[in-house]
């Protein structure tokens, strides 16, 4: 990632406030609207229902602390807690403000039809499995995947990585219980072990401190790839993973590195200056839930040139299914850091209440802002998809859609968790077929996936069949697309880009620009 922005300054001595809803007040219909015409980039917002106040009053950075704060651990030494959060206080940023404000301008240009979003990553980082080359692979693929679109589509793509910070995971009980013995429930690294064990399990608030080092290292790996040349366009043919080299879809990208190092070729002849940033670096940026809410508040700084407020250990936050409560303690946090957010959406939602949960955490309608990752499973998204895109675009509220295909497909199969790569294309398939039939915008796509040659989703041209999982399930919490299985995909999603573009010159009169064959 090129760093963009300004530093942001040390700790707040006291955050500006905004009135919250008050607790258990049931939530108030959002009344923003669009003016007539105007670009969805440039949509302004009328002022928000009574209950949301732009001016941010009555926030601070633990005005959450007052709210009911699901999914949180109980640490055994409240002392150890709190000296543990000091020493984060005390640390650096991990992001920069001017970062986060280069991709919230990013993300409206995704939510106007201008860009695409791919996210991608672990499931849930772990300790033990920090190294160079899977932080290495991982990046890798998501450049594989953003030239594929970007080529193939013919639009720009924004990459965010599930990378350094995507240490805690929400779980749907406290404790689990294994041949009769009960213990608390794995969270994620950053706060217990894995293993299943009384020790493992209690709640370790060094771990925090331990996170927050691995994301340091993380990030200035990432940096370095993005801005030493690693990442340039004329190497686009050496991004290949050494396993995917005998695969079909391993093959197809290098066909088509091929033609984007010909193209190169082509326009430095012209004149193109084959050493300028746009050739020999990319933009990448970071993102994760928002769990761990102490956490996120002990990396919170005042950004020195604008006065505002932003969460430094990642560029994009998002609020989980199980944490978006309109009263809740997730909510209240994320509606004072001006990170662009994102908002985890299952077919359980509402859509007024999704309506009211975008005007709290973007009052003043701000492009770029606000993310809508949709969560539904295959069978289910049709249906219940144009809903929420009706109510959101009755309210005049701007919001990238993006879709998450891994989570409402989970099944078990032969003791393992697994996905078929079916059901996540097929959920892919019908969200561009849902907007596409409501008139809005598909703006991008969250995965789980990796760089490693794992067995962990079923199908797809990899083949993996369920005897297939227990070869290579190498995954901390829930499986993941291996690289093979992430190209296709991004085959499938430039193919859908481009018919989308060409739609659209068709019905301007312009008439299909030729892009490349996938």
């Amino acid at each position: 990632m090129r760093v963009t922005g300004p530093s942001v300054a040390g700790q707040p001595s006291l955050a500006r406030s905004i009135a919250r809803l008050p607790v258990g007040r049931p939530p108030r219909r959002c009344t923003v609207a669009a003016r007539d015409g105007m670009d969805a980039s440039r949509a302004v917002a009328s002022p928000p229902a009574a209950g949301v106040d732009p001016e941010m009053k009555n926030w601070t950075m633990d005005s959450w602390r007052r709210r009911e704060a699901l999914q949180q651990p109980v640490y055994p030494d409240a002392e150890e807690h709190r000296r543990a959060l000091e020493e984060i206080r005390r640390m650096p940023p991990l992001v920069f403000a001017g970062e986060c404000r280069t991709l919230q301008g990013k993300l409206a240009e995704a939510a106007a039809g201008k860009g695409f979003v791919l996210m991608g990553g672990d499931c849930a980082e772990a300790f033990a499995q920090l190294s160079a080359n899977r932080i290495r692979d991982t990046y890798r693929v998501l450049l594989q995947m953003s030239v594929i679109m970007t080529f193939g589509g013919g639009m720009p793509v924004v990459k965010m990585g599930r990378m350094a910070g995507q240490f805690a995971k929400p779980r749907s009980s406290p404790t689990e219980v294994k041949d009769g013995v009960e213990l608390p429930s794995y969270r994620g690294d950053i706060i217990n072990g894995a293993d299943f064990d009384a020790e493992s399990r209690l709640p370790d608030p060094w771990r925090l401190l331990k996170a927050y080092n691995h994301c340091a290292s993380t990030l200035n790996l990432l940096r370095g790839f993005s801005s030493g040349g690693y990442a340039s366009l004329e190497r686009v043919s050496k991004w290949n993973l050494d396993f995917m080299g005998a695969t079909k879809k391993g093959k197809s990208y290098i066909d088509l590195a091929e033609r984007v190092e010909e193209t190169i070729s082509f326009m430095v002849a012209c004149g193109l200056d084959s050493n300028m940033p746009l050739m020999k670096e990319t933009e990448f940026f970071t993102c994760h839930e928002a769990l761990l809410l102490d956490y996120e508040e002990a990396l919170t700084r005042e950004d020195s040139t604008t006065s505002l407020f932003y969460d430094t250990s990642a560029h994009f936050l998002w609020c989980g299914e199980r944490t978006r409560q309109l009263d809740g303690a997730h909510v209240e946090f994320l509606r004072g850091v001006d990170n662009p957010i994102g908002i985890k959406v299952s077919d359980k939602a509402d859509p007024a209440d999704l309506v009211s949960l975008i005007a709290i955490l973007n009052p003043r309608n701000k492009p770029g802002r606000l993310s809508v990752v949709t969560r539904m499973g295959a069978g289910k998204l049709r249906a219940h998809l144009p809903d929420f895109i009706s109510a959101v675009q009755s309210s005049g509220q701007v919001v990238t859609w993006i879709c998450d295909p891994m989570h409402g497909n989970t099944e078990s199969v032969n003791g393992f968790k697994t996905r078929r790569f079916e059901n996540v294309q097929k959920e892919v398939e019908a969200f561009f077929d849902v907007h596409e039939e409501m008139g809005s915008i598909p703006g991008g796509i969250h995965l789980e996936m990796t760089g490693e040659n794992v067995t962990e989703c079923v199908g797809g041209g990899a083949q993996i069949g369920e005897d297939d999982l227990n070869s290579r399930y190498h995954t901390h919490c829930d499986p993941r697309l291996n690289a093979e299985q992430a190209l296709e995909l991004a085959f499938y999603v430039a193919s859908r880009l481009r018919s989308r573009k060409n739609n659209r010159l068709q019905s301007n009169g312009i008439g299909p620009v030729p892009l490349p064959v996938l």
